[in-house]
Formats: structure tokens, C-alpha cells, sequence
């Protein structure tokens, strides 16, 4: 117990009440039957998939886009307008789920995204798809850690791993993907329907939801609507926006837009420190109403998570950044037939994904997996970063399966570990961090990827007789031997390859990095901890009993009160001891 918790006695509850609190429904029948949890696990998962395929789908697309609206100086705000909501508002999203009903939350995160995929499909400029994207982002912040806290209603604490598992094998499919999808959509069909794809699976998860899903109601006193406003973190939520908002456009314009020593960057990853140190401030003073309670995040699990998931998904988002772009341009295939070469990697996560979960569910533990992934997902980001241009099919088909299974094994492991940890009411709080924190972490190192790959392939080019760098990094991968003279192809091939070598050094050493995340989590077994949890249910559910039970002139007699009472002996050996003493 905290010194906070003992300096304030009035707040205390019984341990037995809280932990019944903290799992919710304990008893296997008070779980929906298999059939329900299979349809609403299917359903969010379809979303989840959409969610994770709209942040790199565009990528292939929008060449065709800027040529369509004329308009080749937005280009960097198609990815980062959705990134940047996003990634503003899933704290806040975290706050939301644990006030109110999932489901409701859900359904509407779902409606907000569906709005701006319908905005983006059928935007007439390109400001309009701006502000659609934008929409779509905002929406998606609530989705995929809707998606976990709806399973942890769903499922029991033991069997949530093999559901959970699925989940991020969906992640990661999605993210990988999401430029081969882009690709064919574009060439066969139209680019607007990168975003029209989206409203049937979403139109379809809604029904779904509302007519299958049955969450039990969250029991709380009523409270005026100030209060409810008071409880999100307001003040908290309006420092936040602004701080991630300064950071990502740092971040994107860096080194791209602007060079990283002009003003306008300066004072932008100024302005987001100040607020970052504000927002901190503002958190530890609201304690209990943070965004953030303290208590969650000193958590050592949530701590270990948050860690691990910073690095494997600055890790994972710079590879799918640049392996498809090493495919074009050193192996000259097109945006779809890369995508078609990265489905190694996309199948070993897959696979890895959902055995850590069923693994997990069948021996109790889910920290071994994380260990394993930090081993070998930076082992196969070193071996890609071995390319070279005459590298052969079976050794990139072979390191992006090392690469992929590593990765897989560990992906949703943090978010297990806020469950276990966690208190019931907790988790939505932990989720969202967890994948805030994969989502910041991608951001922030495929930046400092990009830019390490623009000056080293800058640097090589200007040793080369007769090129422009500034030509060959405009053109983009795909058309690279289309202006390069024949003459000079191998040695600007030379060139490019040495560059995104770089690139993936960032990726081995991020991913290298995920094992201080691994070490510093608790080893908890969920089965162990289920059965600690039963049995604290169980107890608080008798002594709740006992404290109301009618006595024989039909009130309730004060239980509690009779419990401090010292045992009283037996009148036969009461009356012994009088004759004793006399």
C-alpha cells in the first residue's frame, strides 16, 4: 500500500472488494458463449485490420494522387494529417473507455473513421482529403485498443492471449500490406478506393455490434455532466494535443520540408518540450483524474511495456518503411510485386503471433516470448542489413522470416502484461498507452531513419560523375532506371543500397533495444493470477452477503461489527470457570 493510500483512510476499500472490482465477471458461465466471442472478436478485428492498413496504404498511392489535385506540396500531409490525430488522441480515447461503455465507445470511434474514409473517397481537392484523413485518424485512435478491452470482457484472463495473438497477427499483416493493397487498388481500380474499402467492413462491424456484443454495464454513481468532464482531463488532454502536434510536424518537415537547423523546427521541438514537461506536471497533480494516473505508469509491467513497445514499433514501422523501397529500387520491381516480396515476412508474423498466444494460454507465461523476440527480431534486421545488390532470393526470403517470427512472438506481449497488472477499470488506461507508445515510436524513428538514408545517399551521389541527387531523390524508387543512364546505373544502385543499409542499422539497433523492455517485465502467470483473482471474488462475494443478511426482526444485522467481537466461550464452560475461580 501506497503512503498516499495510508494518509487518506477515508478512500481505503476492503482488498477483497477491489480485486472482485478489478477483473469484473470471474465464473466461466457469466462469460458470453464461444459462438458470440467469435463473431464480435471477428468483427473488431476487421476494423482493427482497416485501422492499421490506412496508415501506409496511401503509399503507394499517392503519386497518382498528387498528379490527380495537382498538388505535389501536400504530399507529406496525406500520412502525417491521419498520423497526427491519432496519435494526439489515443490517451485520451484510453480515458474515455474507462468511463463509459466499450461497445458505445467503439461503435462511435468506428462511425468517426468511417466519416473520413467517405470524405477521403470522394474529396474533390486535396484539401478536402486532408481533413478527411485527418477525421479517419481520429477515429482510429479509439479502435484497436477498443479492440483489446472488448476481448478482455469477452474472455477469461487465461485464455485472452490466443485471442489477443490474433490481434496483433492482424496488425501486422495490415501494416505490411497496406502498400501491396494500395498498389492494386490504384492500378486496377482508383486510388479513392484505398479509402472506399473501408465503409462496408466498418458498415459491417457496427451491425454486428450492436445486435451481437451484450457488455455488462459499468456500475457508478450518477454524476452532473461537469463532473464527467472533470474526470477526462481536460486541462491534461489540451497541453497533450498540442505537444504531439509540435513533435510529428518536427518530425515530418525535419530534414525534408526544412533543413533541421531552420527556425521553424527549433521551435517546434522546443514548444514540444515545454508542453511534454507540462503535461507531466499536470498528471502527477490530478493523480486519480490524469490521463496518465501516476500509479499506472509506476507500475513496473505497464513501465517494462510501455518500453518494449516504444522501440518494436520504431523497429517494426522503419522496416516496413524501407524493405519495400529496397525492392524497387535495387531489385527494380513495382509497388505491387514488392509488396508480393514482403508476404515472408507478413506470413512469419503471422505464424508467431498466434503461437506466442496459444503458447501463452497453454503454459501460463507470457514473458519468455518477449526475450525471444528481442534476440532474433534484431538478428534478422541485422542480416537484412547485409544487403547488397546482387543479394539472391533465398537469403531476403529467409532473413525476412527470422525478421517477421521475432517480431511476431513479442507484438502484443506489453498489452498481456497491462492485463495481468492492471486492475479491471485500469486497462483501457494501459492499452492505450501501450499503443500510443508503438505509434509515437514508429514515427519518431522512421524520421530519423529517412533522414539518415537522405544524407548518406546524398553524400554517395555527389561522387558520381554527372548525377543530380537532388533528380535522383525526387524521382522515388520505382523510376529510378528511367532516369539514370545506363552507364551509371550499378554505381547509383551502389549508391542506394549503402543508404538503406543505413536505414536498417536504425532498425537493428531499436530493435536490440527492446531488451531492457523484456528484462524489466514481471514474470506473472496468468493462471495463477486468474485463480488469485477467483478466489478474491469468491471471498468478497460472501462477506458481501454475510453484511446484508436479514436478522429475525427483518433488519440487517451489523455483520461487519461482529466480526472485531472476540469469540465468546460456551455457557457450560463459562459456568466452569465461576466454580474454578470461587
Amino acid at each position: 500500500m501506497s503512503d498516499e493510500t495510508k494518509s487518506c483512510p477515508s478512500t481505503q476499500r476492503p482488498a477483497s472488494t477491489d480485486a472482485a472490482n478489478a477483473v469484473g465477471p470471474l465464473e466461466e458461465d457469466e462469460y458470453p458463449p464461444f459462438l458470440t466471442v467469435l463473431i464480435t472478436v471477428a468483427a473488431v478485428m476487421f476494423t482493427s485490420f482497416l485501422v492499421a492498413l490506412d496508415r501506409t496504404i496511401i503509399a503507394t498511392a499517392i503519386p497518382v494522387i498528387t498528379d490527380h489535385f495537382n498538388s505535389l506540396g501536400d504530399v507529406g500531409w496525406y500520412a502525417s494529417a491521419y498520423l497526427l490525430t491519432m496519435s494526439a488522441f489515443q490517451l485520451f480515447m484510453g480515458r474515455v473507455y474507462t468511463f463509459y461503455n466499450p461497445k458505445w465507445v467503439y461503435i462511435s470511434c468506428v462511425g468517426i473513421f468511417e466519416l473520413g474514409s467517405l470524405i477521403c473517397g470522394a474529396a474533390p481537392t486535396s484539401t478536402a482529403l486532408i481533413i478527411g484523413r485527418a477525421i479517419a485518424g481520429l477515429g482510429s485512435a479509439g479502435i484497436f485498443s477498443g479492440a483489446i478491452i472488448i476481448i478482455v470482457y469477452l474472455v477469461p484472463l487465461s485464455k485472452r492471449p490466443a485471442w489477443t495473438g490474433m490481434a496483433g497477427a492482424v496488425f501486422a499483416v495490415a501494416s505490411v500490406a497496406g502498400p501491396l493493397l494500395g498498389g492494386v487498388f490504384t492500378d486496377k481500380v482508383s486510388w479513392r478506393w484505398c479509402f472506399y474499402i473501408n465503409l462496408p467492413i466498418g458498415g459491417a462491424t457496427v451491425v454486428v455490434l450492436v445486435f451481437v456484443l451484450n457488455l455488462p454495464k459499468k456500475e457508478k454513481a450518477k454524476v452532473h455532466l461537469q463532473q464527467q468532464v472533470h474526470q477526462m482531463d481536460p486541462i491534461g488532454t489540451c497541453v497533450f494535443v498540442p505537444a504531439i502536434v509540435c513533435l510529428l510536424l518536427a518530425l515530418q518537415w525535419g530534414g525534408v520540408t526544412y533543413h533541421w537547423s531552420d527556425a521553424r523546427i527549433i521551435v517546434l521541438l522546443i514548444l514540444s518540450g515545454i508542453l511534454f514537461l507540462g503535461f507531466m506536471w499536470i498528471q502527477h497533480w490530478r493523480q486519480e483524474n490524469a490521463t496518465i494516473p501516476p500509479r499506472i505508469l509506476k507500475t513496473r509491467s505497464v513501465a517494462a511495456g510501455v518500453t518494449y513497445a516504444f522501440f518494436s514499433g520504431s523497429g517494426m514501422m522503419s522496416m516496413v518503411y524501407f524493405l519495400p523501397i529496397w525492392f524497387q529500387a535495387i531489385k527494380g520491381a513495382s509497388a505491387v510485386h514488392s509488396g508480393i516480396m514482403n508476404l515472408p515476412a507478413i506470413l512469419a508474423m503471422t505464424l508467431a503471433a498466434m503461437m506466442a498466444g496459444f503458447l501463452t494460454r497453454k503454459i501460463g507465461y507470457f514473458t519468455p516470448w518477449m526475450y525471444v523476440s528481442s534476440l532474433l527480431t534484431p538478428i534478422g534486421a541485422g542480416l537484412i542489413s547485409t544487403f547488397s545488390t546482387t543479394t539472391a532470393h533465398p537469403a531476403w526470403i529467409g532473413y525476412q522470416i527470422l525478421w517477421g517470427f521475432g517480431l511476431g512472438l513479442g507484438m502484443q506481449q506489453p498489452s498481456v502484461g497491462a492485463q495481468v497488472s492492471l486492475a479491471k477499470k485500469d486497462v483501457p488506461t494501459g492499452a492505450s498507452m501501450m499503443f500510443f507508445a508503438q505509434t509515437l515510436g514508429g514515427s519518431i524513428f522512421v524520421s530519423v531513419a529517412n533522414n539518415i538514408f537522405d544524407n548518406k545517399l546524398a553524400q554517395g551521389l555527389r561522387t558520381i560523375p554527372g548525377i543530380n541527387p537532388d533528380v535522383i531523390s525526387n524521382v522515388g524508387a520505382t523510376d529510378l532506371r528511367d532516369v539514370v543512364p545506363s552507364q551509371n546505373l550499378h554505381s547509383v544502385l551502389v549508391v542506394y543500397n549503402g543508404a538503406l543499409r543505413n536505414a536498417f542499422y536504425v532498425c537493428t539497433a531499436v530493435s536490440a533495444t527492446t531488451i531492457f523492455g523484456s528484462l524489466a517485465m514481471e514474470w506473472k502467470n496468468l493462471k495463477k493470477v486468474e485463480a488469485e483473482q477467483k478466489a478474491a471474488a469468491a471471498k468478497a462475494k460472501i462477506e458481501s452477503e454475510q453484511s446484508r443478511k436479514p436478522s429475525s426482526t427483518g433488519t440487517v444485522e451489523a455483520q461487519p461489527h461482529q466480526q472485531h467481537s472476540p469469540p465468546q466461550p460456551p455457557p457450560a464452560a463459562a459456568e466452569e470457570k465461576k466454580i474454578e475461580e470461587v
